[in-house]
């Protein structure tokens, strides 16, 4: 788990740099499409707030039925973060900017007050129960991610980079094994070798024994070796695109259709 200081400080960065992002924004261009489904700038924006929020102990708000029926609506999570947008969305974009501000700075406050055992405690989280700093570890990369989203929206590159990313993609390289096994049906004996090309540059091995197996290097030659870009990768993981519309970013060698099948169900978010 990353140190709380370090942590803590690459959260109150991202706000800071979530906040610069949208901050000279006409209103035109907060009701802008995101890569995700049915939600604009604003709403991707108005998620973290609502997040936040309930962070802070704030009451949710309730669900319509036409929020829970909507098509990319699919679980008791999903209607929550619909409940949420749904209540900011008569705020201007500049009203939602000082609501972020001002719920992130008193996250930021609460968290610098809580005590070790507070912070080592067990929490609910996306990812099951773990310690309320793991918990705050996955918040980085949901909002690392949703700054991804927010930048791709408007079209405007971010840094993607730096200390905040490689926090960001600890969550995203964990479980990869899931992927190549269940997803790209990996056989037995497989070497899997996934290499991120910057900016964040890693080298993921993977031996395929009944499940997929991180090792720090292969014993032996690649089954297929496959290159991208870290910023792809992340997109890809995260199901913002497919790796056919970027086929020409991606370098498979080797067994170039287990490759294929590999790079097609990187998805692992809900």
């Amino acid at each position: 788990m990353t140190d709380r200081n370090a942590l803590t400080t690459a959260l109150s960065q991202e706000w800071d740099s979530l906040t610069s992002l949208v901050a000279d924004l006409d209103e035109n261009h907060w009701r802008t499409p995101s890569p995700l489904p049915g939600w604009t700038v604003f709403d991707v924006l108005a998620h973290l707030v609502g997040i936040e929020s309930i962070l802070l102990g704030e009451p949710n708000p309730t669900a319509a039925a036409v929020i829970t029926d909507a098509p990319h609506v699919h679980n008791e999570i999903g209607a929550l973060n619909e409940a949420w947008i749904d209540s900011l969305r008569p705020l201007s974009g500049q009203q939602l900017l000082a609501k972020f501000t001002e719920v992130t700075d008193r996250r930021r406050k609460a968290l610098a007050e809580l005590t070790d055992e507070q912070w080592n405690n067990p929490s609910q989280s996306p990812v099951g129960v773990v310690r309320y700093g793991r918990f705050m570890q996955v918040r980085l990369f949901d909002c690392w991610m949703h700054e991804l989203d927010i930048a791709d929206a408007l079209g405007v590159a971010v840094p993607e980079d730096g200390p905040r990313a490689e926090i960001a993609f600890d969550e995203l390289t964990p479980t990869l094994g899931r992927a190549v096994v269940k997803g790209a049906h990996a056989p037995d004996g497989s070497r899997i070798s996934v290499v991120l090309t910057g900016p964040v540059t890693r080298e993921l091995h993977l031996v395929v024994e009944g499940r997929a197996n991180q090792v720090d290097e292969l014993d032996g030659p690649a089954t297929v070796r496959i290159e991208l870009p870290s910023g792809l990768f992340a997109r890809l993981r995260a199901g913002r695109t497919t790796a056919a519309e970027h086929s020409d970013e991606i370098t498979i060698t080797g067994d170039t259709d287990l490759g294929r099948r590999v790079v097609d169900t990187l998805r692992f978010t809900i």
